[in-house]
Parts: C-alpha cells; sequence; structure tokens
C-alpha cells in the first residue's frame, strides 16, 4: 500500500487544475507581451485570473503580483518592503519558514537592517508582550511572522500581530504559504501589508506562486528586465502557473468547509488512535490541538527507539508511506530542525510531520497507524 502524508511539502495536482493548464500548453502558446492575437489571447487568460484571486480574498487585481513560487514572493516583500520603505530594523520569529529567516539574516549580516526575534514557548506560542516591546524599541520595522508554522502547524492570530504593527507604524508581513486554499483570507479586513502563497500546496501546479502588497504599501521590483506583472517582476510570466494556481484557488474555495470537515476529522482520527497505540507518543507544538494549529498537519513525537532512531523516515518510506520532519539534533548527515530546536524538543526523540490532504482517506490513517505500530513493537 501507498500511502502520502506530506502534503505540507506538496500536493498532488487535482486533474481540473491541469485540464485548465492544457489548453494553455497545446493552443494558446504565445507570448503574453506580443501585441498580436496569439499573444492577446494569453493575457487576457492572465488578467482573467489576476482578477479571479484578488476575488477570492477579497483584494483589488491591481495588488496581486504572480511569481515563481512563495520564496520568491517572501524574499520580494521583505528584500524590497526594506529597501522601499527605508526600514532599518526587522522583527521576526525563530519559528519561520527559512524563506523568511535566512531572507532576513542576509540583510542583517549585509548591514540593511538590525534584527530581532520574538520569543516563543516550549509549544512555539508567540509572546505578543515581548513583540509589541520590540515595536516599542523599533518603530516603523519590518514584521515578518507567518501565519502558520509549515512543520508543526501552529497559527498565529493576524489580527492581533497585524494590530500591533499599525500602531507602531511597522510594515506587516505574513508568510501564508501553508494557510492559503485551506483557510479564508479577506484582506479588505485583515490588517496585513504583504502575503504569499505557493500554488502546490493547495492543489496546483509547483513553480507558480503570488505576491499580494497593499496599494498604499507599494514595494519597488526584485526582479527587473521587463515590464511584466506592472512593471514589477521582469520576465515572460509562467502562463500555465498562473493559470493553474488560479483555478486551484477557486477550486479550493467552492468547497473549503467540506475539505476542512474531511481533513480535521482524519487527523483526529489520526491522533485517537497514536494515544491508544503508541504508549508515550506526544505532538510537538500546538499540532494535536485542533483549534489552535492548521488541520493539516500533526508533527508526531515518538518515544526513543534503537531500531528507529534517526531512520523513522527510512523506516515508513519502505513501508510505502511517505511523511517527513526530523529530530532536534545535529549530526554530519543533517542540520535537524530549526523549529524543534527553538521548541527545546528532546534530541532522543524522533519526530515526523504527518500532514493531510483531501485526497487522503481513513484507510490511509489506518494503516499508518498499523505500521508505526509494528516498528514500535506495540502490543495494545
Amino acid at each position: 500500500m501507498k500511502v502520502y502524508l506530506d502534503n505540507a511539502a506538496t500536493t498532488a495536482m487535482d486533474d481540473r487544475v491541469i485540464e485548465a493548464m492544457i489548453p494553455y500548453m497545446k493552443e494558446h502558446y504565445g507570448n503574453p507581451s506580443s501585441v498580436h492575437s496569439h499573444g492577446r489571447e494569453v493575457r487576457s487568460a492572465i488578467e482573467k485570473s489576476r482578477k479571479k484571486v484578488a476575488e477570492l480574498l477579497n483584494a483589488s487585481p491591481s495588488e496581486i503580483f504572480f511569481t515563481s513560487g512563495g520564496t520568491e514572493a517572501d524574499n520580494t516583500a521583505i528584500v524590497c518592503g526594506i529597501h522601499t520603505h527605508g526600514i532599518k530594523h526587522a522583527i521576526t520569529s525563530p519559528i519561520e519558514h527559512h524563506a523568511v529567516l535566512h531572507t532576513l539574516e542576509e540583510c542583517e549580516k549585509k548591514g540593511f537592517i538590525k534584527l530581532s526575534k520574538v520569543e516563543v514557548d516550549k509549544y512555539g506560542a508567540l509572546n505578543l508582550d515581548h513583540l509589541q516591546e520590540l515595536l516599542k524599541s523599533n518603530p516603523n520595522s519590518m514584521v515578518s511572522i507567518m501565519h502558520a508554522n509549515n512543520e508543526i502547524g501552529n497559527i498565529n492570530d493576524l489580527d492581533a500581530i497585524g494590530n500591533l504593527s499599525k500602531e507602531f507604524g511597522a510594515f506587516f508581513h505574513s508568510d501564508t504559504v501553508q494557510t492559503m486554499g485551506h483557510y479564508v483570507h479577506d484582506l479588505k479586513s485583515l490588517p496585513v501589508d504583504s502575503i504569499v502563497a505557493g500554488g502546490h500546496k493547495f492543489h496546483g501546479p509547483k513553480g507558480s506562486g503570488f505576491l499580494y502588497v497593499r496599494k498604499d504599501k507599494k514595494i519597488t521590483p526584485f526582479i527587473y528586465g521587463g515590464a511584466q506583472e506592472r512593471n514589477m517582476r521582469g520576465g515572460t510570466e509562467n502562463v500555465i502557473g498562473i493559470v493553474g494556481i488560479a483555478k486551484a484557488l477557486e477550486l479550493a474555495y467552492e468547497d473549503m468547509d467540506g475539505h476542512r470537515k474531511h481533513v480535521e476529522g482524519l487527523k483526529s482520527r489520526f491522533i485517537d488512535q497514536l494515544k491508544e497505540c503508541i504508549p508515550g507518543v506526544a505532538f510537538n507544538g500546538l499540532s494535536a490541538d485542533l483549534d489552535k494549529s492548521l488541520y493539516t498537519v500533526l508533527n508526531v513525537s515518538l518515544p526513543p527507539s534503537e531500531e528507529n532512531s534517526g531512520m523513522l523516515l527510512f523506516n515508513l518510506d519502505l513501508h510505502g508511506i511517505s511523511a517527513s520532519g526530523g529530530s532536534a539534533c545535529s549530526s554530519s548527515a543533517t542540520v535537524g530542525s530549526h523549529v524543534l530546536r527553538a521548541l527545546g524538543a528532546s534530541a532522543e526523540r524522533d519526530s515526523v510531520r504527518f500532514s493531510f490532504s483531501r485526497f487522503n482517506t481513513a484507510d490511509d490513517i489506518d494503516y499508518t497507524v498499523r505500521v508505526l505500530k509494528e516498528l514500535y513493537s506495540v502490543i495494545a
């Protein structure tokens, strides 16, 4: 049996997304910058996609810029936001995705900014009082805090963070890669200045993404060389990716409540069975709290096992189960998880991130639990 439980890394493309993309691989191949009919029909598809994304997010089409994915969008918002608005100080958390963390650390290394990190507790929850202290001491900062953590699933309160940022004149950027397509984002009411998306996280194509920048917080381009994306991103557009990500987002919004109910049920089933079958099992961060974490992510901390230490992902793969994760420790083979280290997780335990999608089934969950039970030689 083959079971895919690594949906936080990437998801399977929806067949309807592929169908929407195919005409732009075959019949509609013009360059969207060309003025002839072949180019115009492709340009129309891009703008229809932009309008669709904007409508779903309650934003203006002029605020949506297509990119190669979430990493490029994060880099653009952060680097160009800092330069455009003359920002000298930035605030982030120690458990951000490396697309944010490494970018800000590089900006500090080059002398553009001074970087501060908000404290987190052993569950990865942000200390908002500390954030307020940092903002008081450093008004007009760049604040970059993710909506939800990709490893432990913790969901942050964007309204609280955004309102604090606004109070102290900060530019608030949020990496929303893990929540886009899974949660509603109303950008007219949400107090963010920029957010991002990667299409392959919600059943769209890899190599597709977008950046939202609020119209009153415009930034300069990150990539030069052409007038594409309203002079915001040089280079011929990835037309099939743009059509694909817009279609994927449309499908995600069509039955978001239904998808959530299905996936949340699978996660709850998994938690209950693991607790019953594996003594000593625990869960990293807030991932087992259905109200405070992504319904798509569960980070499991398993008791020390000589047979599985450092080999658990490999052993799962041998049984046809795809998952991801790692321990809090570092070795010559792996740098370990910076997120788990920030939480003070035990280096003696193996941690695995299981992440779910609407294409998963109860059979996937039951089989995975049986395999884990066998690997840990536990008799119920």
